[in-house]
Formats: structure tokens, C-alpha cells, sequence
């Protein structure tokens, strides 16, 4: 199939880009500042830097090595691994393809609050039930989400080089340029609450980066651990096949290496951006009880709020975070759509533009469904790990919080008992490329990674 022998990168600079992209999505925004609120600031922020240049480290370069060396997608790269490990690729499917189906509804509920601050009306936004009022509503979300899913598609059905690369290349600068800037504007808050207490962003700021160890016990440190593993899932675009599939369309002479540090420099940067630019925006219009949310919550509740308690600069500001934050948004869809699609192409052996139109469709229905879930579909139960949750809910549940650690388990299982250390190495140091940190690499898949995804799992069910 020449269509699809012809997808690559055109070089390291698109790859990293478009692995950045992917990495640098919602899980960064409203995930990674309400975790360094809660589990103490610096505490969580050095915890983080040091497991994503080790245990992160470890889960993106063996998925960007395995997508190199053969030249498949998940489904297709275990199997041609080891026969007996094709079914992981399976799995490991299942994982994006669950995620679209709700990805896509999240993207319309941004794109509906892009709307509502370029009209102006910011100050609905920031009052109690307007959320919700949306969500549960029959049409609207159905209508923000096609758009989304549209814009998505396009991206996927102009392919590698001419889609995702091109898309890439523009937004990812704008995107990180807007963090900045709104980050810094963070920083020059302040804000008289009616008891005369007055706090800035740089105060802020102290609480986000400073080390709170007030209360902190040994089982309370190991909970901070097991948080910024679970956020590495969501930031890395790890264990659902996304940086095989990405690795796959990387050409032999990009340094692997290189690449694979820049992407890890980049998306842990962005995430420390993304706390900058929230919490100290939010812990002086709201204290430390603002910081309480996270998730939706925090995203389409809380900072509608504080840009509220901004006047006129609040409804500007608001228009340009949700810009920024529909671009995060649009990259990680693209990378996730991407994935399935790839994998479909190769497994049915067809064209991109015939995979991602009947894809559109597929993920239009399931999305439609998602969305009824505040209203015609509507439950409310109790997960394994004790938070309650509805349709969306559950679908997130399942495929980050269940599928992702045993897929990656697994992974590393295969790759440090089975075929070995080795066999990520030598892709690494293709064409003479220095792996510096090779040693610390072999012992991480082998021996720590696995024991730590282990006891993920087990804390996502409940059960430790």
C-alpha cells in the first residue's frame, strides 16, 4: 500500500513537535497544577522531574523504539516482536480507541467556552450551574462536539507529513508562547479579599513551588509518587500506542536520543508552565480552597471565576486560555485519531482517506452517546478508586486508570525478561548515537518500572 509506505516525519524537528503535541494536552492543564496544589507544592514538582527523567523516561523511549524498529502500529508492532505478544498490540488499541469516544465531547465543552468569551458573556460562565446547565442540555454539546471532531479529522485525513507535522509545527510555538505569556501574567495579580486579606500571584507562586511539608508522612510521600506516576500516563501520551505509532513514521537517521530528551524537556516544562500559569491565578481570587478542583471542575468552573473577578482584562483572558487550551486539546486528539487510524490502515489494508472518513463517523456516534450521558443515559456510581462517576466518567476510568498500567506493565515485561534490555538499545544507538543513560534505562524496565505500574494498578482498583 504506497500510501501508507510514504508516512513519515520529515525530520527530527516535526517528530519532536508532533510527540510534544501529543504529550502536551488536557491532562497537563487541569490534571498535573491541581495535583502540585494538593500533594504540596515543590514536594510534588521535584517528585514529578525526577520520575520523568526516569520512570518517564523509561516508558517513552521503549514505545518510540518499538514503533522504529518495526515500522508497524501497536497492533501490529508486538506481534512482530514475539507471535505469542500480539495480542498486547490488541490491547493496546483499545486504549485510544476508548479515549476518542470521550476526548471529542471535552474538546466541544472548550470550544462552547471559546464562544461564550468572544460574545462577551464570560460573566455566565462564571455563574453557579452554568456548567452543568451545558453539559446536561440535549443539543449543544452534541453540536460543539462535531465541530471539534471535525477539525480533528481533517487534521488525521491530510495525513503525516501534510496534516499532523504541518499542524504541529504552527501551533505547538503559539501554544507555548500563549502559556507564557498568561503565565506571567499570573504572577502580577492581586486581589483584597471582604475580610481585607490580600494575596498576589507571586504568593501564589511561592505555594506552587516551595516545598510544604506540613503533615506529610511516609505514606502520604508515597501517595505523591503514585500521583505523579499517574500524571506521566496523561502527559507522556504513554501505553496507548500513540509514540509507537509516532515512532513509526520516524526516519533511521533522526537521532533517537536526542529526540526522545527534547520531547521530555518540552512536555515537562509545559506542565510546570501549565501550574504557573493556573494556580497562582487562582489561589489569589480563590485561596487555597480554590485549588481544591481538579479535573472539568477546574477548568469550567473555577477559572471562569477568577476571570470574572478580572472585570474587563478577565473576559480578554479568558478568550485567549481557552484558545490555548482548544490547541493542547486539538494535538492530543490528532495524535490519539492518528493512532487508530494507522492501525486500522494496516490491519484492513486500506487508504487514510477511507480509514479517517468512516472513523469521523464511528467516533460521531459514540461521542453522541457520551454526551447523553448528563441527560438521556444519565447514572451516578462509585469507581473502584472511590470517586463517583457517569458515562464519561467511566470510559476515562477504564482506559487510564486500568488499561494504560497493564499495558505498559506488560510492556515492560516483554522488553526487560523477554527480548530484552538490548533490543531498545541498539535502536537507540543506530548509526552511532551515544545512550548515555543505556545502564539506568535496562535496570528501570527490568527490575523498578514493572513494580511501580504494579502497585498503580493496584491503587487505581482500590485495592492497596
Amino acid at each position: 500500500m504506497e500510501e501508507k509506505k510514504k508516512s513519515s516525519f520529515s525530520g527530527s524537528i516535526g517528530f519532536v513537535l508532533a510527540a510534544a503535541g501529543s504529550a502536551v494536552g488536557l491532562g497537563n492543564i487541569w490534571r498535573f497544577p491541581y495535583l502540585a496544589a494538593k500533594d504540596g507544592g515543590g514536594i510534588f514538582l521535584l517528585v514529578y522531574i525526577v520520575l520523568a527523567f526516569t520512570f518517564g523516561f523509561v516508558l517513552l523511549t521503549t514505545d518510540i523504539a518499538i514503533g522504529r524498529r518495526t515500522k508497524q502500529s501497536a497492533m501490529n508492532a508486538f506481534g512482530t516482536i514475539s507471535k505469542k505478544w500480539k495480542p498486547l498490540g490488541i490491547f493496546t488499541f483499545f486504549v485510544p480507541a476508548i479515549i476518542m469516544t470521550y476526548y471529542a465531547v471535552i474538546g466541544g465543552w472548550i470550544i462552547k467556552y471559546i464562544t461564550v468569551y468572544f460574545t462577551g458573556s464570560g460573566h455566565k460562565a462564571a455563574s453557579d450551574g452554568y456548567f452543568s446547565a451545558f453539559i446536561t442540555s440535549d443539543v449543544a454539546p452534541i453540536v460543539f462536539m462535531l465541530i471539534f471532531l471535525a477539525i480533528t479529522s481533517v487534521i488525521v485525513y491530510c495525513g503525516v507529513e501534510k496534516g499532523i507535522e504541518k499542524f504541529s509545527k504552527y501551533i505547538m510555538p503559539g501554544l507555548l508562547v500563549t502559556v507564557v505569556i498568561i503565565a506571567i501574567f499570573s504572577l502580577t495579580l492581586s486581589h483584597t479579599d471582604d475580610n481585607g486579606t490580600t494575596r498576589t500571584g507571586i504568593d501564589g507562586f511561592l505555594v506552587y513551588i516551595i516545598p510544604n511539608f506540613e503533615g506529610m508522612t511516609v505514606s502520604k510521600f508515597f501517595g505523591v509518587i503514585m500521583d505523579a506516576m499517574g500524571q506521566l500516563f496523561y502527559s507522556l501520551s504513554v501505553a496507548m500506542g500513540i509514540m509507537i505509532t509516532y515512532g513509526s513514521y520516524v526516519k533511521d537517521d533522526v537521532n533517537l536520543n536526542k529526540s526522545i530528551r527534547n520531547i521530555e524537556i518540552f512536555d515537562t516544562l509545559a506542565a510546570f508552565l501549565a501550574g504557573l500559569m493556573i494556580i497562582p491565578a487562582v489561589y489569589v481570587f480563590m485561596g487555597k480552597e480554590g485549588m481544591a478542583e481538579g479535573g472539568p471542575s477546574l477548568m469550567f468552573v473555577s477559572l471562569p471565576k477568577v476571570f470574572e473577578e478580572m472585570g474587563v482584562m478577565g473576559t480578554v483572558l479568558g478568550a485567549v486560555f481557552f484558545i490555548m487550551v482548544l490547541f493542547a486539546a486539538l494535538t492530543s486528539s490528532v495524535s490519539i485519531l492518528e493512532t487508530i487510524v494507522a492501525n486500522c490502515m494496516e490491519k484492513f489494508n486500506k487508504t487514510r482517506k477511507q480509514v479517517s472518513l468512516f472513523m469521523a463517523v464511528i467516533y460521531a456516534v459514540a461521542a453522541i452517546i457520551i454526551c447523553l450521558g448528563y441527560n438521556v443515559f444519565y447514572f451516578n456510581i462509585t469507581l473502584p478508586n472511590g470517586s463517583a462517576a457517569q458515562l464519561l466518567d467511566v470510559m476515562d476510568y477504564v482506559s487510564n486508570y486500568v488499561m494504560m498500567p497493564i499495558v505498559s506493565l506488560l510492556t515492560c515485561i516483554l522488553i526487560g525478561w523477554i527480548v530484552k534490555p538490548k533490543f531498545i538499545v541498539d535502536e537507540i544507538e543506530k548509526n552511532g548515537v551515544m545512550f548515555k543513560r543505556k545502564t539506568l534505562y535496562s535496570v528501570m524496565v527490568k527490575f523498578v518500572a514493572p513494580v511501580m505500574l504494579f502497585v498503580l494498578f493496584l491503587m487505581s482498583l482500590g485495592l492497596f
